[in-house]
């Protein structure tokens, strides 16, 4: 049964915005970050999406770490980013949305047949016409550096053939490459993505796995996403296709239709929360 979507109006403009809610007020201050009622024109949106029934981990954005949960962690990780001027919580469960609501968030109830995060990005992103660029979050990622969002839109912006961004970042441990939750990512010279897999890529010929770091420089991929506000609402049109079938990788989907994606390189450290066993991990 389709989740309850309320209707709010914007509290400036009078708009109706429908399955979104706002925090109150001509201006809203957050931490170190200044959230305006209306989006202003040309604006960089971040939308987080947040899904309650994960297969690995339900009711994982509502999970506590540290006295927050992970869905406000990340919201408020956003917030910090110089070059985001909204974050959206995009979700389909009720219980998430009544909880961004209450810690004051921006939240948007969606539909819950979404095939992907950057399905339900678009879906918020048609709410926002002003949004030319829309920057994808996941919602399991407490931790993401600020620093990685603002060199996430800088990647974007300073590529002006491509029409998605995302991140990659340097493997330095063994259990990282060969784990399957670690999406690895192989590029070209002048930052374009060739490929990702769960696998470790390339696989490096006549060495044993446990010298394949020594041998070659192996990436894992910071599960961020940048568009272009066309290029987020031509993809989620697309139909799922075979590689993306078979690894669960939604941008596979672009790059088997034709569409490039610039890869950033960060030195920064992110842990994502895919199951419950990385939280034994955390260290406070």
């Amino acid at each position: 049964m389709y989740a309850r979507q309320p209707l709010f109006l914007c509290p400036v403009s009078r708009n109706p915005v429908p399955g979104c809610c706002f925090a109150s007020g001509a201006k809203r201050r957050s931490g170190l970050h200044t959230i305006t009622t209306c989006p202003p024109s040309h604006m960089l949106l971040a939308v987080i999406p947040a899904r309650y029934a994960s297969t690995r981990f339900p009711g994982k954005p509502l999970v506590d770490i540290g006295g927050k949960t992970m869905i406000r962690r990340t919201y408020e990780q956003v917030l910090l980013s110089r070059r985001v001027d909204r974050a959206v919580v995009a979700t389909d469960d009720e219980r998430i949305f009544e909880h961004v609501r209450s810690f004051g968030g921006n939240v948007c109830m969606t539909r819950p047949d979404h095939a992907s995060g950057s399905d339900r990005c678009a879906e918020v992103a048609g709410q926002f016409p002003e949004a030319e660029i829309v920057l994808n979050v996941q919602g399991d990622e407490p931790f993401i550096q600020p620093e990685q969002i603002d060199l996430l839109a800088d990647t974007l912006a300073g590529n002006p053939d491509f029409s998605i961004a995302t991140l990659a970042k340097k493997i330095d441990r063994p259990d990282l490459l060969f784990n399957p939750n670690v999406v690895k990512v192989v590029f070209s010279g002048p930052g374009a993505a060739i490929y990702f897999s769960r696998h470790p890529i390339p696989y490096v010929r006549g060495q044993e796995p446990e010298n394949w770091l020594a041998q070659h420089t192996f990436y894992k991929h910071i599960g961020l996403y940048g568009f272009r506000r066309a290029a987020l609402l031509a993809v989620a049109r697309l139909s799922p296709t075979p590689l993306e079938r078979a690894e669960s990788l939604e941008q596979l989907r672009w790059l088997e239709n034709g569409l490039p994606i610039a890869v950033g390189i960060t030195e920064l450290e992110t842990i994502g929360i895919d199951a419950p066993e990385d939280l034994k991990n955390l260290r406070w």
